[in-house]
């Protein structure tokens, strides 16, 4: 009796799949939550499709379409800043 073998790869996204940097949904599941791209190990993606994956999220961050990073990691740790003055018009 043969064992089912697993993919490697997602059956989603076959080899030919080409990612658009005007679809910020697609390139947001492959964002980790700190802002970095997922590696290929993660992601499950081949080398070919992990490199155009990469470019096309550069392209989308380039254009202001997906942010760098999330706020969540920006403001991890730090006090919010409030001044000592009060503020007047």
């Amino acid at each position: 009796m043969k064992k089912a073998v697993r993919s490697k790869y997602r059956p989603e996204f076959p080899g030919d799949f080409v990612f658009d940097y005007k679809d910020p949904i697609t390139l947001s599941r492959f964002i980790m939550e700190g802002g970095k791209i997922a590696p290929a190990r993660i992601s499950k993606l081949s080398l070919s499709q992990q490199k155009r994956l990469a470019l096309a999220i550069k392209q989308c961050r380039s254009l202001s379409i997906l942010p760098y990073g999330s706020t969540a990691y920006d403001n991890l740790g730090r006090v919010e800043t409030v001044s000592a003055k009060p503020f007047t018009i």
